[in-house]
């Protein structure tokens, strides 16, 4: 597959693996990469001594690009940003703030950005910052997520109706349906998270996965309402820290539900697990290496079975 992000990702397929804290470290960004998708590793969340051990991990491992996520408004962002330069990294994503305070930076040193947006207007400005491409986040993706609630259907046409630049679909994307369906609103690829949760090699407890696996159509929950809502897997802690009769401020919020990230050591009921609404679409535990090609064999096949239906409309 050949369009403006493979060209700018240097990749066999428009494909994304969704960052994700302290879970895609430098072996899964590998797999990934190997498997003719764009790999990342999750800047937030690690010191800068283990960023770079992360990315040294993944460069042994694999001799295709692979990237890093940085959410600007992190403390660490800035140092991020220039151990990815110092360690040869071609192509990052960010999210989480404005791409203007490093596009200086990043084009300095020549690094394709992808920028993350929830909307137009968010969308806009960071192309006007000069970044390469957005990756639409809809309300329905794992993790943080826009306040203003608008779907993945919705927000990607309009951004590939506003912008020059080319959209990545992010959020409700578990199979080759999914895949088919962004392609078919005119993004030009698609970043997947939730879906590699349910993995052999992620590196999540086995409740967590098992927690995936047995997710049905509501089994998420947002919490917070306000400036960085995040949407988890329900179970007694998530639905103890979004209480409506308990308010709190945005930034006890999250210090709460950061204080109850998932461990290794954790147990089901207590623990933070980030996920989308696709958790419900996904059955089984599988490998890394497989998921992407395996949805591009599928949308092959949709693809030629949609073709079949529309050659008989006159």
């Amino acid at each position: 597959m050949k369009n403006r992000i493979t060209e700018i990702l240097g990749t066999e397929y428009p494909l994304v693996l969704g960052a994700m804290r302290r879970i895609t470290l430098g072996e899964m960004a590998a797999a990934v990469s190997n498997s003719g998708g764009f790999g990342q590793i999750g800047a937030s969340g690690v010191s800068g001594d283990q960023l770079r051990k992360e990315i040294k991990i993944a460069g042994e491992l694999t001799n295709r690009p692979f990237g890093i996520n940085i959410p600007i408004y992190r403390r660490n962002a800035f140092e991020a940003l220039e151990i990815a330069i110092e360690m040869g990294i071609k192509t990052i994503t960010t999210s989480a703030g404005n791409p203007a305070k490093i596009t200086e930076r990043t084009k300095g040193a020549g690094l394709k950005v992808l920028h993350k947006v929830s909307t137009v207007k968010m969308a806009l400005k960071s192309q006007d910052a000069g970044v390469d491409g957005v990756i639409a986040t809809g309300y329905e993706a794992g993790g943080h997520v826009g306040r203003e609630g608008i779907s993945t259907l919705c927000l990607v046409p309009q951004l590939v109706e506003a912008l020059e630049i080319p959209v990545v679909a992010s959020g409700g994307i578990g199979d080759a349906r999914g895949l088919v369906a962004a392609l078919a609103l005119g993004a030009e690829g698609v970043e997947v998270g939730t879906l590699f949760l349910a993995t052999r090699e992620c590196p999540t407890p086995d409740f967590f996965k098992q927690a995936i696996i047995d997710a049905r159509d509501n089994a998420t929950i947002l919490l917070g309402k306000g400036a960085m809502p995040m949407r988890v897997l329900r179970n007694k802690k998530a639905e103890a820290i979004s209480d409506p009769d308990k308010e709190r401020e945005d930034a006890k919020l999250n210090a709460e539900a950061d204080g109850s990230y998932v461990r290794p050591d954790g147990e089901a009921d207590n623990a933070i697990m980030p996920a989308g609404q696709v958790a419900s679409l996904i059955r089984e535990i599988r490998g890394v290496s497989e998921i992407f090609p395996d949805m591009i064999k599928e949308a092959k096949t949709l693809s030629s079975r949609l073709n079949s239906l529309f050659k008989e409309v006159d």
